[in-house]
């Protein structure tokens, strides 16, 4: 079996980084193969816990429940490519791409690590069960003002993020049913995969 490549979309509580955790503990289970998990998310969060100047200024977009800047996003997910990608392992995306920029930057890093055949996972889920498990989950940025500025962000960067890929060659996209319990939910991805 040939490494993997899977992006996965969601909104801010669709549970995909559980989805992530799950698959690749299934395909570690499945053929030994170790991943590379990028979250994007748990990067910034370090940044902010380290103190720096750079993780004040994500902190303070992320208070405003702003999307970082691009450049920042893509050198943060080139620098997880470049420290721990080989040929043999599965790549996990969560969390980025997150804008068309971001897109068209990943679409040049997976020619340039030869990478095919990508599968991209969207957890739809929809605002109010969103709203409710953000709720639910208390993260310091979770205010309702915040959460509703990060879906904004959402269906205006995220989406078409998503879509870019759409149509490409070498790109195949899954919707899943995101409002089902965790174990259903995995088990769909499981099966559109058909693993």
């Amino acid at each position: 079996m040939q490494p993997q490549t899977f992006v996965f979309f969601g909104i801010v509580g669709s549970g995909k980084g559980t989805q992530v955790k799950l698959l690749m503990e299934f395909l570690k289970n499945l053929d030994g193969r170790e991943s590379v998990y990028t979250s994007t998310g748990d990067e910034y969060r370090k940044l902010i816990v380290s103190g720096s100047y750079t993780g004040s200024l994500v902190k303070d977009s992320l208070t405003r429940g702003e999307l970082q800047p691009d450049f920042l996003t893509n050198a943060i997910f080139t620098n997880i490519l470049t420290l721990s990608l080989d040929a043999e392992k599965n790549l996990f995306a969560d969390g980025y791409p997150r804008t068309i920029v971001q897109s068209q930057a990943f679409e040049e890093m997976m020619k340039y690590y030869k990478r095919n055949n990508i599968k991209i996972i969207y957890i739809e889920v929809g605002k109010e069960e969103a709203l409710k498990r953000n709720l639910l989950r208390g993260r310091h940025d979770d205010t309702n003002e915040g959460i509703a500025k990060r879906f904004d962000e959402y269906v205006n960067n995220v989406i078409p993020a998503m879509n870019y890929f759409k149509n490409k060659d070498n790109y195949k996209m899954y919707t899943i049913n995101g409002e089902q319990k965790v174990e259903q939910v995995h088990q769909d991805i499981v099966k559109v995969l058909g693993l």
